[in-house]
């Protein structure tokens, strides 16, 4: 472990569009994991041509892809991101900022740059997931689309999901752990050209992230 270093996970399926200018627009001492979860437009060599370390996740699942590259990690601060360009990783020093501060997680609160940037189903659902969480006494208006945390601490959680419930479950275990949760307003743009989201993307994917988080709130 290291305590200078910041290790990124970036899961990423089919993002070549994207990569140069997420992996550009990382701070220094920050190193991305881009976990490939079966890309097919040369992702994994984008990435690792750009100073990435690329590892490979068959099982296809954002939580697989994520609990991957934080097996992968060797940092004492891991974040994660999504790798599509719509989050801004210039702002991932003030959630680690916050981390070194006594927070034991950090996360990211997605504000629009622009009016189209969050279709209507995908918003609505995370409003929905949201205030659920906030009954259950943790105050957060977003499901951690960026985040920062401690590997160990975060192994410790043991998260089980391994498709889009990931991060809910995360928010759920962290809050029985009684954990500091501090929330940032963090920038959220338009995806990058040639690039489509698994789940903000379509009605359908939105609803298949639902699904999988009811099935987190469940438990």
């Amino acid at each position: 472990m290291t305590d200078d270093r910041i290790d990124v996970v970036l899961p990423c399926l089919n993002e070549a569009g994207a990569l140069p200018a997420v992996l550009n627009a990382l701070p220094p001492g920050y190193r991305a994991i881009v976990v490939d979860n079966g890309s097919t437009d040369g992702s994994p060599r984008i990435a690792e041509r750009l100073g990435a370390h690329v590892v490979h996740e068959k099982r296809r699942g954002y939580g697989a892809a994520v609990h991957t590259g934080l097996e992968s990690a060797t940092a004492d601060i891991v974040c994660f991101a999504d790798a599509d360009g719509s989050l801004d990783l210039a702002e991932l020093p003030k959630l680690v900022e916050a981390l070194r501060g006594g927070a034991d997680l950090a996360v990211g609160r997605r504000v629009p740059t622009g009016r189209d940037v969050w279709p209507w189903h995908a918003r609505a659902g995370n409003l929905l997931l949201a205030s659920l969480l906030r009954r259950r006494g943790l105050p957060v208006r977003d499901i951690a689309p960026l985040r920062a945390v401690r590997r160990e601490s975060l192994l410790g959680l043991d998260i089980t999901d391994r498709a889009f419930g990931y991060p809910l479950e995360l928010l759920i275990k962290a809050q029985r752990a009684h954990w500091q949760v501090s929330e940032f307003d963090v920038s959220y743009g338009a995806r990058a050209k040639g690039t489509k989201s698994k789940v903000s993307g379509s009605v359908r994917g939105t609803l298949r992230a639902v699904r999988d988080m009811s099935r987190v709130l469940a438990r």
